[in-house]
C-alpha cells in the first residue's frame, strides 16, 4: 500500500517537473526550488542523489553501446554486481537480500532509461552521440565509484529506511534530487523505477 503511495507520489513529481524543464508552464505557475536539502531529509537526499548520479551516467552506458551488437541486458555482468553488493552488505552489517533488491533497482532504472533512449535517438537520428564512450575504462570506474557510495549510504541511513516516515521522507529526498541533477522525463522515470526497495532492510540478524 504504501509503496503504491510512493509510486504514486513519484508520478506526480515527474509530471511537475516535466512541466518546469521544458517550460511548459509560465514563468509565474512554475514551482519555487524545494526546501533546503539539510533541513528535509538530510539522511536520504545523499542516498537520492546517488540514485540520479547513477542515472545520468545511463546516458554514456546507452552510447557507448547503441549501434553495436553489445545488449542493453547484460545478465552475467548485472549477476556480479548483485552478488558483490550482497557479499559487502555483510561486512556492513546489512541485509544481503535487502541491498541486492536495492541495486536489481538500480540496474532496471539504468536499463529503463537506456532504451528510453534507444528509442530517442532512432526517432531523431540528429541527437544520436557523436563519441562512443569506453565501458571498461570510462564508465565502470565511475559506476564502482557510486556503488561503493551507496552501499555507505544504506548503511548511513538504515535507522531512516526502517522508520515508519521512511516513504515520505523518500519522496521529499527524491524530488530534491530530480530538481538538483535537472533530471527529464526519461530520468524521472528512472528515479520512480530505483526506489521501491528503499525503505525496509534492517541489519542483517
Amino acid at each position: 500500500m504504501h509503496s503504491r503511495r510512493l509510486r504514486s507520489a513519484l508520478v506526480a513529481v515527474c509530471a511537475a517537473a516535466a512541466l518546469s524543464l521544458s517550460g511548459a508552464a509560465s514563468a509565474a505557475a512554475q514551482p519555487s526550488a524545494p526546501p533546503r536539502a539539510a533541513s528535509v531529509v538530510p539522511g536520504l537526499v545523499p542516498l537520492t542523489d546517488l540514485f540520479a548520479e547513477r542515472l545520468l551516467l545511463a546516458d554514456k552506458v546507452a552510447a557507448a553501446k547503441y549501434g553495436t551488437d553489445k545488449p542493453i541486458d547484460d545478465p552475467v555482468r548485472e549477476q556480479q554486481i548483485l552478488d558483490d553488493v550482497a557479499a559487502r552488505a555483510t561486512g556492513l552489517g546489512l541485509d544481503p537480500a535487502a541491498v541486492r533488491a536495492v541495486f536489481r533497482d538500480q540496474i532496471e532504472a539504468n536499463k529503463l532509461v537506456q532504451r528510453g533512449l534507444y528509442v530517442r535517438w532512432d526517432a531523431h537520428p540528429e541527437e544520436r552521440p557523436t563519441e562512443r564512450p569506453d565501458l571498461v575504462t570510462e564508465v565502470r570506474p565511475q559506476l564502482d565509484r557510486i556503488t561503493t557510495e551507496l552501499l555507505t549510504a544504506l548503511k548511513d541511513t538504515q535507522r531512516l529506511r526502517t522508520s515508519p516516515s521512511c516513504e515520505p521522507r523518500l519522496y521529499l529526498a527524491s524530488t530534491w534530487s530530480a530538481y538538483r541533477h535537472e533530471l527529464d522525463v526519461l530520468h524521472l522515470k528512472g528515479l520512480q523505477r530505483a526506489v521501491p526497495s528503499v525503505c525496509g532492510g534492517g541489519p542483517q540478524s
